[in-house]
């Protein structure tokens, strides 16, 4: 088990930290998961309310721990919104939204991710809690790491669309739908570069299929390609996090002969003219 307080310690280096336990909107039809998951500005909202109820307000907390009740799983269990520096709107208003909140790059990678389980519930009245107190109060855990709230189920092979961002958190926890499919299927895919509409035309034939192959990129970055390791050289490796995408355009059984998936390779290459407009040089 991984305590709370000891995965989140980091931020209390930041400064003083409180955590916010968002159940709903002022409304149970309005759970604050929904707000949390589909972007909405609603959520942005619900963590920079004030009211003149302390335990509604930060006081003199310098960043926020938000969570969202994860009603899936049950009343006691919470999914990470995300770490944010608050400041207070001047002058002071009350019963409206008066912080404004930045997000925090600590923890990013867990936001919309990361779900924790409460030994004991939350109190109606009891949202924010000083960082301190919460292991004490509630003694929570980590529960689960999932690979993304819109990653979690693999929806099949003609909607892959993935970033390079979801494509390392995938590989990184072998999110097991996703491994399931992908090391199962030889293929040929394609990587985009979404800053400049630039395209690669890659396939997999090794043993665990597309999975093997797309891993490579993800903990490696460039999958041992020498045209990527120059990107690499020349804009840095944020560069490849921040614009590559990943999808699919063939699959094959894995009984598939490797010189016939390396012809459909070139196929693709030639329909996309990729050695002179893309990325195959």
């Amino acid at each position: 088990m991984i305590k709370f307080d000891d995965f989140f310690r980091k931020a209390i280096s930041k400064g003083k930290v409180k955590v916010k336990f968002n159940m709903n909107a002022g409304d149970k039809s309005l759970p604050a998961l929904d707000f949390l998951l589909s972007d909405n500005d609603r959520w942005l909202e619900m963590n920079c309310w004030k009211s003149k109820q302390a335990n509604n307000n930060y006081s003199d907390a310098e960043y926020v721990l938000s969570f969202a009740q994860y009603y899936p799983y049950g009343s006691n269990y919470y999914m990470f919104g995300g770490l944010y520096k608050i400041e207070k709107i001047i002058p002071e208003v009350y019963d409206q939204v008066g912080y404004k909140l930045t997000l925090q790059n600590e923890f990013e990678e867990y936001q919309k991710r990361l779900i924790i389980k409460l030994e004991r519930p939350v109190g109606r009245d009891i949202y924010n809690k000083p960082f301190e107190n919460v292991q004490r109060d509630f003694n929570p855990e980590i529960y689960e790491i999932i690979p993304s709230a819109r990653l979690s189920d693999f929806n099949g092979f003609n909607n892959v669309l993935l970033s390079h961002k979801d494509l390392q958190f995938i590989a990184k926890y072998e999110a097991p739908e996703w491994k399931n499919a992908l090391e199962n299927v030889k293929g040929i895919y394609v990587i985009t570069d979404v800053s400049n509409g630039k395209i690669y035309i890659g396939s997999a034939t090794g043993e665990k299929g597309i999975w093997q192959r797309w891993c490579s990129y993800a903990k490696g970055l460039t999958g041992d390609n020498k045209d990527f390791k120059n990107i690499i050289k020349e804009k840095g490796e944020d560069y490849i996090k921040n614009n590559f995408t990943y999808a699919i355009l063939e699959i094959f059984d894995m009984k598939t002969r490797d010189d016939y998936i390396i012809g459909r390779e070139y196929h693709w290459m030639k329909v996309f003219q990729t050695k002179k407009f893309g990325m195959n040089n």
